[in-house]
């Protein structure tokens, strides 16, 4: 058994709020100390926001857990200054395959093209990408940033007011009251923060349950996604292996409706199935196993008064396509940057109920294909089944039934069409810029485009003149001047400028387009700024 789920991380220890006489105000507290909590803690404080970590644990995860993590979330990473221990640890894939009984029915390439600086994703155990996010926030401690993490302090109740929210915390040592100006519930599935507050989830669960096994052995299975329907070791159902670092990979069976879940957990029917795909004579341990069904659901928004959701707390999907702690780290990048302007006074209230807008919007665009991709891997009729089954078979054969196959449409970022901070689009450029899109990397030279977009807001402009800084009510964007000429692989053209000879980009701190045009136009983007912080 891999140790690292022994090691205390945030060892308890007594804080000065505890023999305080009265409750101390912090700025920002968050619960949970999961890969969404920290990263949420991790960007506050390094732009200077005073934020408090409260978890019940002191260690990491147990069990890989959330094992796939997209190129969305390491550019998300590379801003919170870890990405590039994540990629070195973890295993980079980009490529899938889906097999149909024992055939293989086709492969796909998640990144055919080149110009990134990350890959399209990487295999890693939750509990790695914990103890990173981790390790950054002591390095920014040590930095003097104002950011607190307490192991052993469990949240017991919650109360909301116009201007603050109080909270009441056990520790080993009894409780204490503490107070926040706003509270970020990262708290998970079961978030005992949604139900202190009496909310809850609207949505589905499906019926299917799936076995989870992460195995130790020695393998030449290449770093791919394999998914299969209706194999030989698994008939009538499926299963998906995944390479993990330090030889653990990742197995995923489905077990079907009626099981006796504690029963099926036991080393002695776990050890059969595994050997019955693997193969009698491949000798593997078991490191962590676990049951899970699907499920479907959110909230109805993701912001309360001065408490807000994110991640699991807020939304659960499907763990095929990998869009649970993507989609969580991407709340906590939508979420923190305006946070921190309207602590700084510089953008309405009404700002952080945009929060909940876009997330919500991404939130019902990842159920809607974790649903689709439910409906397909798990046919509810018999008359579904022989669909699906046909379609594989064509996919076989024909490539216009391969997009119709689904075993987990995988996490890409979600695009804010229709948001209120959107300016209208004055742009016949690319689809995948337009306004409330992420932005696309792009090689420049010897560099990327994405780190110098991050965490401010940019003007970008491509063959076009703009002035080097632009302030509108106390929002300051500066330029980023490029040329198609940095580019000899064109992929800036081909990603930002389409058929147009020139464009300026409005870019918002988390990365995502504001508004472009063609030219520049002072009042139009001094607007577009106002828009972007919501004050429009």
């Amino acid at each position: 058994m891999n140790k690292i789920f022994e090691i205390p991380l945030y060892t308890y220890a007594r804080n000065p709020d505890q023999d305080a006489v009265a409750p101390i105000r912090h700025k920002v507290i968050v619960i949970g100390a999961g890969p969404i909590g920290l990263a949420t803690a991790i960007d506050l404080a390094q732009q200077g926001v005073e934020v408090v970590v409260l978890d019940e644990n002191d260690k990491v995860s147990f069990g890989s857990r959330a094992i796939c993590f997209s190129q969305r979330t390491l550019d998300i990473a590379d801003r919170l200054g870890c990405a590039e221990p994540l990629v070195r640890k973890g295993v980079l894939w980009d490529t899938g395959k889906v097999f149909f009984d024992t055939r293989q029915i086709y492969e796909f390439n998640l990144q055919p093209e080149q110009g990134y600086a990350n890959p399209a994703f990487i295999n890693l155990q939750q509990y790695h990408l914990e103890q990173i996010l981790v390790d950054r926030l002591r390095a920014l401690q040590a930095e003097g940033a104002p950011i607190d993490i307490r192991g052993r302090n469990r949240v017991e109740a919650i109360g909301t007011h116009e201007d603050h929210v109080t909270l009441e915390v056990e520790t080993p040592e009894g409780p204490y009251n503490i107070e926040a100006d706003w509270l970020i519930a990262c708290d998970g599935a079961h978030s005992p923060a949604r139900r202190m507050l009496g909310l809850d989830f609207d949505g589905r669960v499906f019926e299917d349950n799936f076995l989870i096994a992460d195995v130790v052995m020695e393998a030449d299975f290449p770093s791919e996604r394999w998914f299969w329907f209706d194999p030989p070791f698994n008939r009538g159902q499926s299963a998906l292996l995944h390479k993990q670092p330090d030889n653990v990979w990742r197995i995923d069976l489905q077990l079907g409706w009626d099981i006796d879940k504690e029963r099926e957990k036991r080393p002695e029917n776990v050890i059969p199935r595994l050997k019955e795909m693997l193969g009698e004579d491949v000798e593997f341990d078991l490191e962590w196993v676990s049951i899970y069904t699907f499920q479907c659901r959110r909230m109805e928004r993701f912001r309360y008064g001065r408490v807000l959701f994110a991640g699991d707390s807020a939304h659960q999907v499907s763990p095929f396509g990998a869009r649970g702690a993507n989609s969580g780290v991407q709340d906590s990048d939508n979420l923190c940057w305006k946070l921190k302007l309207v602590i700084d006074g510089k953008a309405p209230d009404y700002l952080l109920d945009s929060y909940s807008h876009e997330r919500v919007q991404a939130a019902d665009e990842n159920i809607a294909c974790s649903s689709r991709s439910t409906d397909f891997i798990t046919p509810k009729s018999q008359m579904s089944r022989l669909l699906r089954d046909a379609v594989l078979d064509l996919g076989e054969h024909y490539e216009f039934a391969r997009p119709l196959v689904n075993s987990g449409r995988l996490s890409t970022p979600c695009t804010y069409a229709g948001s209120s901070l959107n300016s209208a689009d004055a742009l016949n450029g690319p689809d995948i810029t337009r306004p409330g899109a992420a932005c696309p990397d792009a090689p420049l030279g010897a560099a990327f485009l994405l780190p110098k977009l991050a965490g401010k807001f940019t003007l970008l402009t491509i063959d076009a003149d703009a002035p080097d800084t632009l302030e509108e009510d106390g929002v300051q964007a500066t330029r980023l001047a490029l040329s198609v000429k940095d580019d000899p692989t064109l992929a800036l053209k081909r990603r930002y400028l389409g058929d147009a000879t020139s464009a300026v980009y409005l870019i918002r701190p988390d990365q995502h387009v504001a508004a472009r045009r063609d030219t520049y136009e002072e009042n139009a983007f001094r607007q577009a700024i106002r828009r972007a912080t919501g004050k429009e």
